[in-house]
């Protein structure tokens, strides 16, 4: 390891260890009697929730059945509180409440009496004592969101004893996330724990200071968190689909009570619409980097239909570091970037200047992406590089990843600078050229891809280089082996056509040849992490070259037809 490595580890635990002596300072004796204080005597509004609901999910609830984070528990008439939860994916699910949400779909006194007594139970497994999954910071703020837009079918007709203790309940997590929002890890859970603080500070009766505070940190945090280019700080295309689901309806909670709308709010939203447009394929689906899982069409729709700010995607992302080429119905997007800082590659990937291309309403090339209910071991496959549409060398990641309990999954080193720049040539209106610096320390070499649509857009050239840092080629005495992998999404049917040829073709019967005269293609198993039903089976493309003897690939996509 080198000396700046070190020295960058050393920071990284300094930096951990305050945090968490801060964290410990803040709360101080951690008791429920510390967080308790008077509870308010009513709600003055529920915001509401714009998230899909599925009576299917509700009947099941109702039947004692609860189908989350992919898996389905049987409580056999106990409560789901008190017994052993499936995975921890299943619990952040059920302590977050967001499952309340499909309790819309049912209008009966006894089915809401139902939920009543689940959320009666919750409070008192979980509601007087500190501690654990049920806890943590984003938990707790998903869990304020929920109750607080539910509140009316939680309390319709609810008797007097239940309705005071589901109020003070609330107001005591409302008080215990205020205390611990400022040590809470940078990142999305932050965000929403601010977003949760500004949505009580109204639904709650509050005083005018309370509301106006809560306003202003909220403003801090968005500042900080949704960069000038409306891209989110984790580069995760998802996270601004997430964080607008709680914002659209916070604003409109201000704007129907009459309060002063939060002044970066409405710029923030503005901004972050037309972020999620150019992450967006032409079938609806978000390109899967840096965390991303599937998203289903009619959640991106409940989003984008209240979208004022209109127009054609951009051709990057500056400060987040992407860049999007698009010609007729053929979209490229390119990761050219690395994690802004630390703290916030928690769920960064290893998947520098990867790429996905989608033609139509069919994704051809993709990422693995994140799995959406797996555990912690696939979430960590899938970040590696190997998982992602570039290049490895050697078979290691361009970056490394922390596997300290005590730092977390952070990224500690490898990537250090990315270089990326467009050009027009003649016949093609646009290219993007970038190269990282991931294996200059293990293997003295940079990458450096080139991508390019023709103005037809049924072409796409790529080239892939590996160079010496001062741009000299390899030495011969580099032993380092390269492969380039494009990973196609399930949907897709692949062909061998010949040694260095593969026909790509969709559903519909759209097909593309891919082409590489400098190396033999091959079809290999593969694994897509975040198919909405869960991990399962897909197949990529590999091309495999030596750096010293074959220093640079070219490869061409080329629509048939």
């Amino acid at each position: 390891m080198q000396i700046s490595d070190r020295q960058r580890l050393l920071y990284l635990y300094l930096r951990e260890a305050w945090r968490r002596f801060s964290r410990r300072l803040a709360l101080g004796r951690n008791s429920a009697l510390r967080f308790a204080g008077t509870a308010p005597d009513r709600l003055i509004v529920a915001p509401t929730d714009l998230r899909a609901v599925d009576p299917f999910v509700a009947q099941e609830i109702l039947q004692g059945r609860f189908p989350l984070a992919g898996r389905a528990l049987d409580t056999e008439g106990e409560s789901p509180f008190e017994i052993d939860l499936p995975s921890r994916e299943f619990g952040v699910r059920l302590h977050s409440f967001g499952w309340v949400r499909h309790m819309r779909s049912v209008k009966d006194e006894e089915s809401l009496g139902q939920l009543r007594s689940i959320v009666n139970d919750w409070i008192a497994t979980h509601g007087r004592s500190i501690g654990g999954i049920a806890w943590e910071a984003d938990i707790l703020a998903q869990r304020i969101i929920s109750w607080l837009s539910h509140s009316p079918i939680i309390l319709r007709n609810a008797e007097h004893p239940f309705y005071r203790r589901f109020l003070k309940s609330l107001a005591f997590q409302v008080r215990y996330l205020k205390h611990i929002t400022d040590t809470t890890p940078d990142g999305e859970a932050r965000l929403r724990a601010r977003i949760a603080l500004a949505m009580a500070s109204v639904a709650m009766p509050a005083s005018a200071n309370t509301i106006r505070k809560a306003a202003r940190n909220l403003d801090q945090e968005l500042d900080r968190q949704i960069l000038a280019d409306g891209g989110h700080s984790s580069r995760n295309p998802r996270a601004g689909l997430e964080l607008l689901f709680d914002l659209l309806p916070l604003r409109q909670t201000y704007v129907n009570l009459g309060h002063d709308v939060p002044q970066r709010l409405i710029s923030c939203i503005d901004r972050m619409y037309p972020a999620l447009r150019f992450f967006r394929h032409q079938g609806g689906e978000l390109a899967l980097f840096n965390g991303a899982t599937s998203t289903l069409g009619n959640e991106l729709m409940s989003v984008l239909r209240y979208d004022e700010t209109a127009g054609a995607a951009f051709k990057a992302l500056p400060l987040i570091e992407y860049e999007r080429l698009a010609t007729g119905n053929v979209v490229i997007i390119m990761d050219t970037g690395m994690p802004l800082s630390a703290e916030l590659s928690r769920t960064a990937h290893a998947g520098c200047l990867s790429f996905e291309m989608s033609s139509g309403r069919y994704r051809f090339v993709i990422n693995s992406g994140s799995p959406k209910f797996a555990g912690e071991r696939f979430r960590q496959l899938a970040r590696l590089t190997a998982a992602h549409s570039t290049v490895t060398i050697n078979d290691r990641s361009s970056c490394r990843f922390s596997e300290s309990r005590f730092l977390g999954p952070i990224v500690t080193g490898g990537v250090s600078k990315v270089a990326a720049r467009r050009e027009e040539r003649q016949g093609q209106p646009d290219a993007i050229i970038a190269s990282h610096d991931g294996y200059t320390g293990a293997f003295g070499l940079v990458h450096e891809r080139d991508l390019s649509i023709n103005a037809q857009g049924n072409m796409v050239r790529g080239r892939d280089r590996l160079h010496q840092p001062d741009g000299t080629e390899p030495a011969d005495t580099n032993t380092a082996t390269a492969v380039a992998r494009f990973h196609i999404h399930p949907s897709i049917t692949l062909r061998q056509h010949s040694p260095h040829e593969i026909y790509l073709t969709a559903p519909d019967g759209e097909t593309w040849l891919f082409t590489c005269r400098d190396s033999e293609v091959v079809i290999e198993e593969d694994i897509f992490f975040a198919d909405p039903s869960g991990v399962r089976k897909s197949s990529q493309i590999t091309v495999t070259f030596a750096a010293a003897s074959q220093p640079e690939i070219q490869w061409i996509f080329t629509r048939e037809g």
